[in-house]
């Protein structure tokens, strides 16, 4: 389960936003800003230009640039459009003990910006007909309180409006086997409680994504982890993502290390320090390491070209059927001004409507749609959007804290869709 909060990332708006595209352009959302009574869409972008502001040497790479050189950003930036790479930009050190450095080809911790893959093998599931999306929590899992096996949907939970609780998570505990980390989320999820009507949105409820994740298994007999990497993450030629382990973690020089700010100000790899944590108020002591392998329904790592293959697999029908696509993209239900009424987020590109979608939350900025889910971690930060107009993907995949990834989120927007 990922934090509410992370130093220099606000998970709680990012998860709103999108859930990022909100706090997944969030915290363990994504991404809705205010909507101005009145106002009218403007004309649509020509989707065979390609806007200046997002070439080499543009406003966005410039502005890339120097946060880059205020040591305010480390990773990886790409823009795509229908296909072709028109801006990548790599900064900073992957692993500073063994002089790793960033690039396109290194995998970045996602956080909840993973979070839509199970969205996907789930709506994988219902298009082979082994499940339905009518079908209770009981269907197909023991051990739930009554109300929930026979009340909360499974779209209920993947549309964000189950009416669960958010159990307490253990931050302190240090896994040390995928098994183990199984059983200890079967055990979490099952602590949820029915706080108010199916149907009720809600805000960043782990059990959500878990419980999903579960139903999963439950159905093809094999792990959670397993399944999407089979299904997903291959069908989708993603050969750099994965769920990697902590041993991996390690050892692999094509994963990122996360470099988590400490109280004092200074930063440390948290994968190699687990006996520090994060100071976030909001998730006190987190460390990102601690945990063997990301949670069932969470997480995961990628590289940025991956995430561009992952969102052409969308369009083109590689990982879900047209139809099937639609459903997991297609807005569920309008989400309040700037995610959750957060009047006070300070966001910088307006949307003119904001909606909840399957794990993902999908607006509609400067007559476009935009579709994306970003999160954050001690020392992590990622977002990734479609632009499904234009043809245009825009990654954002950070390995330190202090990333002031909302910004560099709007930059993106305002560069791709000419928002002011």
């Amino acid at each position: 389960m990922s934090s509410d909060s992370v130093r220099g990332v606000d998970r709680r708006r990012l998860l709103r936003w999108g859930g990022v595209a909100a706090a997944g352009v969030a915290a363990s959302g994504a991404q809705v800003a205010n909507a101005h009574p009145g106002h009218a869409a403007p004309a649509r972008t020509d989707p065979d230009t390609i806007p200046p502001d997002t070439r080499p040497g543009g406003a966005y790479d410039r502005y890339v640039a120097k946060l880059a050189a205020e040591d305010k950003f480390s990773g990886v930036v790409l823009l795509s459009h229908r296909g072709r790479t028109v801006l990548s930009r790599s900064y900073g050190m992957a692993d500073k003990e063994k002089g790793i450095r960033n690039d396109q080809g290194v995998a970045f911790s996602l956080s909840s910006a993973g979070k839509p893959f199970g969205a996907v093998a789930v709506l994988q599931l219902a298009q082979q007909g082994r499940l339905k999306l009518w079908d209770t929590v009981g269907t197909h899992l023991s051990g739930f309180a009554k109300e929930i096996a026979e009340k909360v949907t499974i779209h209920h939970l993947l549309s964000g409006t189950s009416g669960l609780s958010n159990p307490d998570v253990d931050v302190q505990r240090v896994f040390q086997s995928r098994e183990e980390v199984r059983e200890y989320n079967e055990r979490w999820a099952r602590q949820a409680e029915l706080v108010a009507a199916p149907g009720t949105p809600t805000d960043h409820v782990g059990a959500e994504v878990a419980i999903p994740a579960q139903i999963v298994e439950a159905v093809t007999g094999t792990t959670y982890w397993d399944y999407v990497e089979e299904h997903v993450f291959r069908r989708c030629g993603m050969t750099g993502t994965g769920f990697y382990t902590r041993p991996q973690w390690l050892t692999d020089e094509r994963i990122a290390h996360p470099y988590m700010e400490l109280a004092d100000g200074s930063r440390v790899d948290a994968v190699r320090n687990l006996d520090k944590g994060s100071p976030s108020p909001h998730q006190p002591g987190r460390n990102p390491g601690r945990s063997f392998i990301d949670a069932p329904g969470d997480g995961g790592f990628a590289t940025a070209r991956d995430l561009v293959r992952f969102a052409h697999a969308l369009g083109d029908g590689t990982v879900l059927d047209r139809r099937y696509a639609e459903v997991l993209t297609g807005a569920k239900a309008p989400l309040p001004p700037q995610g959750g009424g957060l009047r006070d987020s300070g966001r910088a590109v307006p949307a003119d409507a904001g909606f909840a979608a399957y794990s993902l939350p999908v607006h509609i900025t400067s007559g476009q749609w935009v579709w994306g889910r970003a999160g954050g971690d001690p020392g992590v930060g990622a977002s990734w959007n479609i632009y499904p107009d234009t043809g245009w993907v825009g990654v954002v995949l950070s390995n330190c804290d202090g990333v002031p990834l909302w910004e560099i989120i709007d930059q993106e927007i305002r560069a791709v869709t000419g928002s002011r």
